[in-house]
């Protein structure tokens, strides 16, 4: 097969599934050559604003020229110049002073190149978290912070739905204990709460680079201020509010800390195992008919078995999860690695695992509130499997009743024994029913408890305080955590694919 020419055919080179398949619109914009270029513009603006309004000579022809071209980029051009030239950066200011010929003098005037780099990337990471300036917002796509808090609020509500519905618990994924659908469903909230709480802290830790020059002195802006250090913390300061930030770091060397990378990154992969392990817990009930995903009216489960209903979203969710855990191990590498004030060994990494991260995380959002608005219980299934493990875990509460009944306590445990032996033969043998209550209603030595077999197997009484964790979870924990985003919760997610 010849190979077409990718400019003819933009399907004959390859594009990332994240964006072409899965992710946003927003999101994909977010990391988009246009959002990238076109925010360094606006730094560049903000740079040129603040140096005139503390006295350099910069004309306010120079500040409408930079403003009418924000995003009048020329990307052939800058393609052309960076194949020359070899640096993005400067590639980039010699396009833009191309069509801003009477301000080309002032653009990118004391900074360096990590000077658009670094807080470029620090816009784009507190655009997940929430809305940004540089950001373009969504009423049916918000901030991932806020679908995070979307999710919570969707499985508190199955919760508190489904707090008093009993079913089989698992460790070890064999029968265990007792529980409730809403008490489980609580142990992904509770997880999905540590995420949001980390998401808040990485969100309020997050600075802008701010102006500090090639080394992180702000050498070469002191110089344009002839000494005047207030003039060039001024500059930092007036830059960082210009684009949205409260607070710059005081401190950087060419770039900021290759370790606040790792402190978002580390979080995003916190919440991609948070998400592998409910939507795994979701496949496995999937298997056994209690509880399903959506499943729309015309999907196809299976090419080949018309009949199956495959999880499918949990399933990308947990694909898509593992690779957002493996991310993290990027910037641990890379900020280890760093040289002194810096080395460019980070940047080519930096533009793929940054960009990954987010955009898987968005996805496996987006992604488990559309499941989480649409689970569905199967209340007979459930009671039927719980009909066919109860009879032995209700073998203590025989006991108890038979003693209080008059009866010795170890002649009975010895009688149940026999009879759990005996039932558990037919079952793993024979592949009946399990029969254990049966015998016990048979045999005449448990006579004086038969009328209160039922209470004594009503499942209800087997959950503990399952129905009131949740109550107390919910109204204590999950709700007050969810207030700051109530304005938030509208809108329900639809998946294209």
């Amino acid at each position: 097969m010849a190979t077409p020419c990718a400019e003819e055919d933009p399907l004959a080179r390859y594009r990332s599934p994240l964006v072409s398949r899965y992710a946003s619109a927003e999101m994909g914009f977010n990391f988009s050559e246009r959002k990238k270029f076109g925010t360094w513009r606006r730094l560049w603006l903000y740079l040129a604003q603040a140096e005139k309004s503390l006295g350099l000579p910069i004309t306010d022809e120079q500040i409408k020229e930079m403003e009418a071209n924000l995003d009048n980029i020329d990307f052939k051009m800058a393609a052309e110049e960076e194949k020359k030239l070899r640096h993005d950066v400067m590639a980039h200011v010699h396009t833009f002073a191309h069509c801003c010929p009477k301000a080309a003098a002032i653009i990118h005037l004391g900074a360096t190149s990590c000077y658009v780099g670094d807080n470029t990337r620090a816009s784009f990471c507190s655009s997940f978290f929430f809305s940004h300036p540089f950001f373009i917002p969504s009423l049916f796509h918000p901030p991932c912070i806020h679908q995070l808090a979307r999710v919570i609020s969707r499985l508190a509500d199955f919760a508190e739905a489904h707090a008093d519905l009993p079913t089989l618990g698992f460790t070890h994924y064999q029968p265990a204990q007792l529980t409730t659908v809403g008490k489980r469903c609580c142990l992904w909230i509770q997880d999905l709460c540590m995420d949001l709480q980390n998401l808040e802290r990485a969100r309020d830790d997050l600075r802008f680079r701010g102006v500090k020059g090639t080394t992180g002195t702000q050498a070469s802006f002191l110089q344009l201020f002839e000494g005047d250090h207030s003039k060039v913390e001024e500059l930092d300061r007036l830059v960082t509010e210009k684009a949205g930030f409260k607070r710059s770091y005081m401190v950087t060397g060419q770039t900021y800390s290759r370790k606040v990378d790792i402190e978002v990154l580390s979080v995003l992969a916190s919440l991609g195992a948070s998400v592998h392990k409910i939507c795994t817990d979701i496949r496995l009930l999937a298997n056994l008919k209690e509880i399903e995903e959506p499943f729309e009216k015309d999907q196809i489960g299976s090419s080949a078995m018309p009949y199956k209903r495959n999880p499918m979203r949990s399933e990308r969710c947990c694909s898509l999860a593992r690779h957002l855990m493996t991310l993290v191990l990027d910037p641990l590498q890379t900020a280890s690695v760093q040289w002194f004030e810096r080395t460019l060994d980070d940047s080519a990494n930096r533009r793929v695992c940054l960009a990954e991260a987010f955009l898987t995380a968005d996805i496996i959002l987006s992604t488990l509130q559309n499941i989480s608005e649409g689970l569905v219980v199967y209340p007979k299934v459930i009671d039927r499997r719980i009909r066919q493990e109860l009879p032995f875990m209700a073998t203590e509460n025989i006991i108890m009743a038979m003693v209080k009944a008059g009866g010795n306590r170890q002649d009975c445990h010895e009688k149940i024994r026999v009879l759990s032996q005996q039932a558990a033969a037919v079952v793993k043998q024979e592949g009946g029913d399990n029969d254990f209550i049966a015998r016990v209603r048979a045999d005449p030595y448990f006579s004086p408890i038969h009328k209160h077999l039922d209470s004594l197997l009503d499942p209800s009484s087997f959950t503990g305080r399952a129905p009131q964790q949740v109550a107390k979870f919910l109204k204590e924990e999950v709700r007050p955590a969810l207030i700051p985003y109530q304005s938030k919760m509208g809108g329900k997610i639809e998946l294209t694919l």
